[in-house]
């Protein structure tokens, strides 16, 4: 049997590096005074308890809800559906400012419903910035989200168990009691806690419907502190705090977690037998609305505030084509690069398993999701007030921003493509050792081959949650260093709504464009 790659342990080892390198440069900035100080300050109890109920109610907005949506997408064959499911799935890479500004001209000071139901008095007095704004936003990236990832579950349910639950003539009730809820319960813990760890990790979204200190959460204040006070030591206390938060949140989850499906389309099986009942279709229908609701308006709000007199003179701005060009090389980049260390730790992995050594194929595995329990905004501080120290932080924000992107993306990169890999190496590994085959002809002939769509589609993921991201380019940012989510905010903190509503939906178009294109390259690909 072949012996085991090195090229994964390397590719562990960067991560691992720049991991240590981040949290040593924050920990070389603590002050155990400070630090005791700090514990007891109302300012960091009042950040820290919010960040923790917002993502509470945010996770139960989200997931409670996708339970009955999840079942009416299972159930429910309808005109539409295809497309509903596609919306669900374009929430997971849309950049999130262009979803926050569809929010806004929807449920905004200004926005439709506000204008049109302005003699309400509940209605008079909302306002999208602070908590229900964060609620708002999250519900949208994440309830679609959820209900998909459900959705996933329900579809393992085999066709035998379908077929003689409609022959028993059990009941909607009967169906959820003895053969949905088991599947959905096993999996409603991992999927929780990935929409929890989501909500509390976030920063555009808080950065930008935040409303001022009472909204402000642990990732916030850090970029707060850092960027505008340069008070590295509260930003490094924070940094450290919100590691330790995110590493105790993911091992929690971790213990009662099972492997989540991270595939952008749901395969379209076989449809459940359902007993025709009209309080049963009425119910589904409203829970399809609900999502339908909560995520079309958005969206066609982008679409239709984004053409407006501004639109001429946004395009032909030079600042908003160098900021596409600069988002682009730097998806480009960081889609390569996760893709590639991903590959590398497969590669490893897999064949640590094959020689039942699964323990530390899986230890390799954490080891290059490390971002997981260290957020991106933890190593863009750590790396930000390590660079400092040895020359102009800003020289190096292409390359850093590229780093801190694939590290962020380096997660789902593994988890897609491990099975399909795994599932190669188990089929060909013999005959690969047979005929001597190693190294560039196996990655060719066998991996390329084999797992193909999964590569496409590990880049294309990558590629998109890097070309929407704010967070590190909000720490190496500039006025000549701007990616289109930066520009986007910009815009939106100096109120030039309708320029910020052109660069909104050029992001959505992208985004789409993108989208569409790496999932026909991916199509293809499986073909062949």
């Amino acid at each position: 049997m072949s012996a085991v790659p090195k090229i994964g342990w390397w590719a562990t080892a960067v991560v691992v590096a720049f991991v240590i390198a981040s949290i040593s440069s924050l920990l070389s900035h603590l002050s155990l005074d400070l630090l005791s100080e700090f514990w007891s300050d109302a300012y960091f109890r009042h950040v820290a308890f919010f960040s923790f109920y917002q993502a509470l109610f945010s996770t139960l907005l989200s997931v409670f809800p996708a339970v009955p949506v999840s079942l009416a997408l299972y159930r429910r064959r309808f005109y539409g559906r295809n497309l509903l499911l596609k919306l669900c799935s374009i929430t997971l890479v849309l950049p999130v400012l262009v979803g926050v500004f569809g929010i806004m001209a929807i449920y905004g000071n200004s926005g439709l419903l506000k204008h049109w139901l302005s003699h309400w008095d509940v209605i008079r007095h909302f306002s999208i910035y602070g908590l229900s704004g964060i609620l708002l936003a999250h519900v949208f990236f994440n309830l679609p989200y959820a209900s998909r990832l459900l959705l996933q579950i329900l579809e393992t349910i085999p066709v035998e168990q379908n077929q003689l639950a409609a022959h028993l003539g059990m009941s909607a009730w009967q169906r959820f009691r003895w053969i949905e809820w088991p599947r959905l319960k096993q999996s409603l813990v991992p999927v929780t806690g990935l929409v929890f760890m989501l909500c509390f990790t976030s920063f555009a979204t808080v950065m930008t419907l935040g409303g001022g200190p009472k909204s402000t959460t642990i990732e916030l204040a850090i970029y707060q502190s850092i960027k505008f006070d340069f008070d590295l030591t509260t930003g490094a206390i924070l940094a450290i705090a919100q590691m330790a938060f995110c590493g105790g949140l993911y091992f929690l989850f971790q213990r009662n977690s099972k492997n989540l499906s991270v595939e952008i389309e749901t395969p379209d099986r076989q449809v459940p037998l359902v007993k025709p009942g009209v309080r049963l279709l009425v119910w589904d229908s409203v829970w399809l609305v609900v999502l339908g609701w909560i995520i079309v308006p958005p969206l066609i709000a982008v679409l239709v505030w984004g053409i407006n007199p501004k639109s001429i003179s946004v395009l032909v701005q030079a600042d908003f084509w160098h900021a596409i060009a600069l988002s682009v090389a730097i998806a480009f980049c960081a889609g390569v690069v996760a893709t590639l260390f991903g590959y590398f730790i497969v590669v490893t992995s897999r064949a640590l398993k094959l020689k039942e050594r699964r323990k530390t194929a899986d230890g390799v595995e954490l080891l290059g999701s490390l971002v997981l329990i260290t957020p991106s905004l933890v190593i863009s501080t750590g790396l930000f007030l390590l660079l400092r120290r040895f020359a102009d932080v800003y020289s190096f924000s292409f390359f850093i921003v590229v780093l801190v992107n694939s590290l962020m993306a380096l997660p789902f990169v593994i988890k897609i493509l491990s099975p399909p890999m795994w599932l190669a190496e188990k089929q060909y590994s013999l005959l690969c050792a047979s005929l001597g085959m190693k190294n560039w002809n196996k990655f060719y002939l066998v991996d390329v081959k084999a797992s193909k769509p999964a590569l496409v589609y590990a880049f294309s993921l990558s590629f998109l949650l890097s070309l929407g991201d704010l967070t590190a380019i909000s720490m190496f940012g500039s006025q000549d260093f701007q990616t289109l989510p930066m520009y986007l905010y910009r815009l939106l903190g100096s109120y030039q709504m309708d320029a910020a509503a052109v660069v909104a939906l050029s992001m959505m178009l992208f985004s789409l464009f993108f989208f569409a294109l790496f999932e026909r390259v991916s199509r293809l690909s499986g073909r062949r």
